[in-house]
């Protein structure tokens, strides 16, 4: 069965709607595959991914009691407590809308120095048509081609460098990976 879901105005609501909730609360980028399928990439997803910063338990609850009133679930059937601990132990959780699995949000906090870089340097794409706010276009080709990897990645990639092709600053880019690889892989370069 195929899961994936390829209409990108479906996407579009989804994603807007749960930013406009998660902006009241805290800074998220939208991160992954949906960078790469706003700028027209043809390709399905069955998830979104967004970073929020690091939020206390209160500031979370009331995010995900402010989620929950508009009409998302956590698919995971779980107390805030627990929702919020797997967060906080570096691991992700998904919300969709209620009764409904796809699309999700995938939801996953800040865990370093590099990703509160990319939230405070985030901002909105007017090209994407989308609503929302988004890495800096080099540390999204940076980390798929660095870190993530996989030939849907770096296939992403590809798609935005044709995008942006003679607006990349290709020096930041590889300063970028060089970040990614001292930060996420500890190496010290």
């Amino acid at each position: 069965m195929d899961r994936e879901i390829s209409d990108r105005n479906i996407l579009n609501k989804f994603t807007e709607d749960f930013c406009k909730i998660v902006n009241n609360f805290a800074k998220y980028i939208i991160v992954s595959g949906f960078v790469a399928i706003s700028h027209g990439r043809s390709r399905g997803t069955e998830d979104i991914d967004i970073m929020i910063e690091r939020l206390s338990f209160v500031k979370f609850g009331e995010m995900h009691n402010a989620l929950v009133l508009a009409g998302f679930e956590c698919l995971y059937p779980l107390k805030t407590k627990n929702i919020y601990e797997n967060l906080t132990g570096k691991l992700n959780v998904r919300y969709s809308w209620k009764g409904i699995e796809l699309p999700n949000m995938e939801v996953k906090f800040a865990k370093d120095s590099l990703d509160d870089e990319q939230l405070e340097t985030r901002k909105k794409i007017e090209f994407t048509d989308v609503d929302v706010f988004f890495p800096k276009i080099e540390e999204s080709i940076a980390f798929k081609e660095e870190f993530l990897g996989s030939n849907k990645d770096i296939e992403d990639a590809k798609h935005l460098r044709l995008i942006y092709l003679d607006r990349l600053d290709e020096d930041y880019i590889e300063k970028y990976k060089e970040k990614i690889r001292r930060i996420k892989f500890n190496e010290t370069r």
